[in-house]
Formats: structure tokens, C-alpha cells, sequence
């Protein structure tokens, strides 16, 4: 197998140079076509890294959970999961962290890259607060570098066409993977019929 080992040789593969729209879309701060966006959005992709390597974590809410708290800051609350704050862990071991953006029925995604920190102000998570209950805390990132990202992406997957749309009966549900992997100690039948109640009562 053949691999790319040098800049010079990766440049040359991908010819010719980025056209000027794909580097002038790039912005510093936030602009009102992008503070659009990001409102828009329900899902983000967050990623972070940190000694143990990298993360990737999803992260969605009601549209523009993400908040545009001025020209240069973002504010993401932490919802509930899992626990187990892997992101977190990285952010506060290593500042560098970036969203994608997903835009339901459009093929444009949208990128911000930053450094972030954990913010457990009182006051901020109170304003974070759904049906009175607030996160534990609030990501809080400095931007370094927005821009929007091309449909191709999008449009290759028909990530919206409903036709294409999987039957969730043909994958394999958490309660059979944890099953599998613990000779049936953790998940099976019962773990997945009390998923969705169990879901229900710990959304926020």
C-alpha cells in the first residue's frame, strides 16, 4: 500500500490551488450570515482532543442551542448523557476544540474552530435552564476561524432523503452490542425496552 509522506507530495496530488471561495469564507469573528446559521442548527459535532487522543462527540438540542454570545465567544451547554465526559476531560486539558454544524433539508455545514474552557457560572447555566433544569456546565469557546462547508459531502450521502432513510430494525440495537460484548451481563431485551422511558425522564 502506498502513502502520502511529505506536504510537497500531498500539495501535488491536489491540483490545482483552493479557488478564492474556499478560502475568503473564512472569518475571525462571527458575521450575520453565519450567526444564521449556527442559530438554525439543532446538531453539532464536537471535537476535541486531548493526552488519551481525540474525540469526536455529538451534541443536539432544540435550533440554536449552540449560542452566539458575542462577535468572538460561543456558548454550548453540556445536556445530559452518559457521564463519562470525555470531551470535557480533553477541554480542560487541552483548549483546542471545533463544532460542525448540521442543517437539517440543507446541504451546507458550517465549521467553527476555537479554544475552549468549562464555565460552571451559576448565573450562565440558569440561562441555559429547560423545563428548570439547567446543565452542569457550559462550554464556552473563543473562535479562532469560522466558515461554511460545500453540499458535496451532503448531497454524495442523500443524508436528508427520506428514501434512503435506514430501517432501524436492520442494525443492531445498544441492548444486542452490549449484550455481545459481555456474554449477555450488561443490555439484552430488557435494556432496550426501558431506553426509551429511561430517555424521557433524563432529556434535560
Amino acid at each position: 500500500m502506498s502513502y502520502v509522506s511529505s506536504l510537497a507530495q500531498l500539495e501535488a496530488l491536489y491540483t490545482p490551488a483552493p479557488a478564492a471561495a474556499s478560502t475568503t469564507k473564512v472569518a475571525h469573528t462571527m458575521t450575520p450570515h453565519y450567526r444564521r446559521l449556527i442559530e438554525a442548527s439543532p446538531f453539532a459535532a464536537l471535537a476535541t482532543i486531548g493526552p488519551e487522543g481525540i474525540d469526536c462527540s455529538p451534541r443536539g438540542d432544540q435550533p440554536g442551542f449552540v449560542r452566539v454570545h458575542d462577535d468572538t465567544t460561543l456558548m454550548m451547554p453540556d445536556r445530559r448523557g452518559n457521564n463519562r465526559i470525555d470531551s470535557l476531560r480533553n477541554i480542560v486539558r487541552d483548549e483546542r476544540c471545533a463544532f460542525l454544524f448540521l442543517l437539517p433539508g440543507s446541504g451546507t455545514t458550517f465549521r467553527a474552530n476555537g479554544r475552549a474552557r468549562i464555565s460552571i457560572d451559576p448565573d450562565l447555566l440558569e440561562s441555559f435552564a429547560v423545563e428548570g433544569k439547567p446543565p452542569r456546565s457550559v462550554i464556552v469557546m473563543k473562535i479562532d476561524e469560522l466558515y461554511f462547508q460545500c453540499a458535496r459531502a451532503i448531497i454524495r450521502a442523500e443524508l436528508w432523503n427520506p428514501q434512503k432513510h435506514l430501517d432501524p430494525s436492520s442494525l443492531p440495537t445498544p441492548g444486542e452490542i452490549l449484550a455481545g460484548m459481555t456474554d449477555s451481563q450488561v443490555g439484552g431485551d430488557a435494556y432496550d425496552q426501558a431506553w426509551p422511558e429511561r430517555a424521557r425522564q433524563t432529556m434535560w
